[in-house]
């Protein structure tokens, strides 16, 4: 029985591919690409003549009983166009299939734009949350983004060249004028990483045509700055004017340690001598 081998391949820049990936896309009886012209190019390049087959979002699952097929015989190497193959990309099928079929499935590690993205936006990298693609519609994408706004994690998400100004407009109105990286074209010959708050990247943005493969890096929900403790002065001064409002003291004393974080007794005490 062959092994399913999940191939990361360049998102950009060939030279990124790994010495493994390599050898494995020479030695598969069979690769199995997300579009053949595209991973031709690759593979010409590399001087690799190994067959391959379509396996993209329209036959995934047509092509599923061939592969699997093929796999029963030899080694099949799954590629995308570009990235991990199953991540916002076809393979997810396959992958859950082969597993069902007891077959190995190996991952071959390489780019990720996902994590190129992350790792150079310079927002936090310790814990994130990956959205895809944001939606094509406009209320589904605001949707989608109100779910998110309590998240202090960072969010990452693929844009479109298109949609690029809606989506940040999006992100302004649900998430606020927080801190993003907009990397288009990582790897490539006109790579441009921006970063700033979104407002100032709709402006950039704005001036002219976007072109390119988008990942967006958004800043998660920021913790409100700790409220400044108050003093026994400023205890005073507020039972003080509640006091003089014509509250009685039990209640005043209540309202002020609420508001204040101290012990509600230890006010009340408070409030007995002013």
């Amino acid at each position: 029985m062959g092994t399913l081998y999940i191939v990361a391949t360049p998102i950009g820049n060939l030279e990124d591919i790994s010495a493994r990936a390599l050898r494995i896309l020479r030695e598969a009886a069979l690769i199995a690409a997300e579009d053949t012209r595209h991973t031709a190019k690759l593979l010409r390049h590399f001087g690799i003549a190994t067959p391959t087959t379509s396996y993209f979002e329209h036959n995934k699952l047509t092509k599923l009983d061939l592969i699997l097929g093929r796999l029963g015989t030899g080694d099949v190497a799954l590629v995308s166009d570009g990235g991990f193959p199953g991540v916002s990309d076809p393979g997810y099928e396959l992958i859950r299939e082969a597993i069902a079929h007891r077959f190995t499935v190996t991952p071959i590690p390489g780019p990720s734009a996902i994590l190129s993205a992350l790792v150079v936006s310079g927002l936090p990298t310790d814990a994130f949350v990956y959205l895809g693609f944001l939606p094509r519609k406009p209320n589904d994408r605001a949707r989608v983004l109100s779910e998110n706004a309590t998240d202090a994690r960072t969010l990452i998400c693929f844009e479109t060249p298109h949609r690029l100004l809606d989506a940040l407009a999006d992100i302004q109105r649900e998430l606020g004028n927080r801190r993003l990286a907009v990397c288009r074209e990582l790897t490539k010959l006109h790579e441009e990483i921006f970063r700033g708050a979104v407002a100032e990247a709709l402006t950039h943005f704005g001036l002219g045509e976007v072109r390119g493969e988008i990942v967006l890096v958004i800043e998660g929900r920021r913790e409100a700055a700790p409220a400044e403790p108050w003093n026994e002065s400023r205890i005073r001064a507020a039972l003080r004017d509640l006091i003089a409002l014509g509250i009685e003291r039990k209640e005043a004393a209540k309202q002020v340690a609420a508001q204040s974080g101290w012990e509600k007794r230890t006010v009340y005490k408070i409030a007995t001598e002013v």
